[in-house]
C-alpha cells in the first residue's frame, strides 16, 4: 500500500503531519503493509502555512504509482482552487488512484476538479459554506469528522485529519492495526478543555 502526502506552500501544518504520523508510524512498525511518501510538485522544501519547514522528497514526475493520495488543505489550497494544471493533475490521478483522500480545504480541490460532484464531504467549518458553492450537487456534512464515500474520503479541519488517518488503517489493514498505531501514538481524542 504506497500513501502519498501531496506537499505545497502554506499548507497547514497538523493536515499533513497528523495524518503523516498515523500513517508512518503503520509503515514503520508494518513495513510489508504500508510505505508512506511525502511530495510536491516539484522536490525540495516547502514553507507550510505557520512557517514550518517541510520536505518533499519527491516530485510529481517521480513519486510513482500510489494507491492512495491524500491532499492536505491550509491557505495554499486558496491558489491551488485556480490551478488548471494542478486541477487536471488531480483529475489524472481519479483515473489512477484507487483512493482519493483531503484534510481541510483539500477537499475544495478536489471540488473544483469535479471530483465530488453529487458525493457527500465535508471539510473545515470555515470552509462548509465554500465547498457548497464549488458544486451544488455536494451534500455538504457539516458535523462529520470525515466522510467515506468508498473511494473518496474527506476530513474536516486540521487534527480531523488525525482521525481520518487512524480510519485509513482500519480500513486497509483492520481494526486491530488502527487500535496498535493510536495506542503507539498516544492518540486520545477527549479534548483536555
Amino acid at each position: 500500500m504506497r500513501i502519498g502526502i501531496m506537499l505545497f506552500d502554506d499548507v497547514e501544518e497538523l493536515d499533513a503531519v497528523g495524518p503523516w504520523e498515523v500513517l508512518a508510524s503503520w509503515a514503520k512498525s508494518h513495513p510489508d503493509e504500508a510505505e508512506v511518501v511525502a511530495f510536491a510538485r516539484e522536490a525540495g522544501p516547502i514553507r507550510a502555512a505557520k512557517g514550518l519547514r517541510l520536505l518533499a522528497e519527491h516530485g510529481l514526475s517521480d513519486v510513482g504509482p500510489l494507491d492512495v493520495l491524500l491532499h492536505p488543505g491550509g491557505f495554499g489550497t486558496r491558489a491551488l482552487l485556480k490551478d488548471d494544471a494542478h486541477l487536471a493533475w488531480i483529475r489524472e490521478q481519479r483515473a489512477r488512484v484507487p483512493l482519493l483522500t483531503s484534510v481541510c480545504t483539500g477537499s475544495l480541490v478536489y471540488a473544483a476538479a469535479g471530483l465530488l460532484a453529487g458525493r457527500p464531504a465535508t471539510t473545515h467549518w470555515g470552509s462548509l459554506e465554500r465547498l457548497g458553492e464549488l458544486d451544488a450537487s455536494i451534500e455538504v456534512r457539516p458535523d462529520d469528522r470525515f466522510v467515506d464515500d468508498g473511494d473518496i474520503v474527506t476530513s474536516a479541519g486540521v487534527s480531523a485529519g488525525i482521525d481520518m488517518a487512524l480510519h485509513l488503517v482500519s480500513r486497509l489493514a483492520g481494526a486491530d492495526r488502527a487500535r496498535e498505531v493510536r495506542r503507539y501514538i498516544q492518540y486520545d481524542p477527549q479534548p483536555p478543555i
